[in-house]
């Protein structure tokens, strides 16, 4: 087989290395998907289901810097750093706090909504109408407060909002009342963004991609890469578990682990884990019409079609260590506070990996070194959101066509 009959590799098979498979297979490339977990691995599984496309907040905002004490005085704050793995976590966080600067900050935001805004058009592209119709619901999402005044970070991202022309509107206690049956009078104040919406199953909706991909004529194959080795003349060969492939075209999607396999290469990327819990509720006597982002609490309760799911939180400590599920009681209490009649019974525990950028963009393009070898990497919290976005855009660099959006903003030299 010549190198220019060999089929693009994506590594991964999440959201966005499915996306960006099912995007290529589709403009007539030969696609082989490569991960050793079924489709929905890793955090495409577990997350909170939301799609944020008119939501472009990074998570590093000014003022982050003080915060440092309290983060590693409470290991089950909202967002908290393991003192056994600050000292490796320390420069990630020094570039995540340069990038909460406000001049930054903005400039980030633009990027955010350029990938975000057509995040259910894209879905649209990849799913079809009916299984669109079936697994997302843009129904609109709701914020809400438990202070009555409008805190310094809720001005900010109102800014952010005003800047870019994104619609919200002002919810009272009263409006509350009669949206949510039930929520706890502490809660003081909201805001609907009315063009932001979930999906009811993160699970589903990746199956959903990775059949839509077998069925154009995609392969995915079950195996472990663990290494991949430039060729002389161009090229990569790929050494899995249980195999052996050769490909002249990458794209690494490979979640929080792609840094595993970017070292040997010679590539440091500040790709971050931030551990993510949810908490799912499977008989929570709720009926929610939309997801409830507690911004004092940072968490967020999304309803899907097998129950109610609390995620949230921020928990730096590298891959390798244990769940914490004090972190996931802590969400359990949450969402008793926010709804005390809540029926927690049967809840079951999960806990993820976030793949993170200091910037809150992610690295979507080619390696400047290495001809071939593109990333789609670094979604951090908004890979639902972000990853049908991401896999067009990839595709289109890969095939030479004119990107839908510019691609620098997520390139990955930006971040050296």
């Amino acid at each position: 087989m010549s190198d220019t009959a060999r089929p693009i590799v994506v590594i991964g098979a999440g959201v966005v290395g499915l996306s960006t498979a099912l995007y290529l297979r589709r403009s007539g490339r030969e696609m082989v998907v490569i991960d050793p977990l079924p489709p929905p691995g890793g955090a495409s599984f577990g997350n909170a289901g939301m799609i944020s496309a008119d939501t472009s907040v990074p998570i590093a905002l000014p003022g982050m810097l003080r915060k440092v004490p309290s983060w590693l005085a409470d290991p089950l704050g909202p967002l908290a750093v393991r003192p056994s793995y600050f000292p490796k976590a320390l420069p990630w966080l020094m570039r995540w706090i340069a990038a909460g600067r406000l001049p930054r900050v903005l400039e980030i935001s633009d990027a955010m909504r350029a990938l975000h805004k057509d995040a259910f058009l894209c879905w649209k592209e990849l799913l079809g109408p009916q299984h669109y119709a079936d697994l997302v619901r843009p129904v609109g999402q709701v914020q809400v407060w438990e202070s009555e005044g409008e805190t310094e970070s809720a001005r900010l991202e109102r800014t952010l909002r005003e800047r870019q022309g994104i619609p919200s509107q002002p919810l009272t206690p009263e409006d509350l009342r009669q949206m949510f049956p039930g929520i706890s009078p502490k809660v003081r104040r909201g805001l609907l963004m009315p063009g932001n919406g979930y999906t009811v199953s993160p699970q589903r909706i990746v199956q959903t991609l990775h059949r839509l991909f077998v069925e154009a004529g995609g392969k995915l194959l079950a195996e472990n890469v663990m290494k991949i080795v430039p060729r002389e003349g161009g090229g990569y060969d790929l050494m899995t578990n249980v195999g052996f492939h050769r490909a002249t075209e990458i794209v690494l999607a490979a979640g929080a682990r792609s840094v595993r396999l970017l070292e040997p290469l010679g590539i440091g990327v500040p790709l971050e884990t931030e551990r993510g819990y949810h908490v799912m509720l499977p008989a929570p006597n709720l009926s929610l019409t939309t997801t409830i982002s507690h911004k004092s609490g940072s968490f967020g309760v999304t309803p899907m079609e097998h129950g109610l799911r609390v995620a949230g939180t921020v928990e730096i400590a590298g891959l390798e260590a244990p769940p914490d599920e004090r972190r996931s009681q802590a969400l359990l209490a949450n969402i008793r506070t926010l709804f005390p009649n809540v029926n927690t019974e049967g809840h079951r525990f999960w806990m993820g990996f976030r793949p993170s950028t200091p910037d809150s963009l992610p690295m979507l393009g080619e390696v400047a070194s290495r001809p071939g070898l593109f990333l789609a990497v670094g979604h951090g919290h908004f890979g639902m959101t972000g990853g049908p976005p991401s896999g067009r855009l990839v595709a289109q660099l890969i095939n030479r066509q004119p990107p839908a959006i510019a691609p620098a903003p997520y390139s990955p030299a930006r971040l050296g």
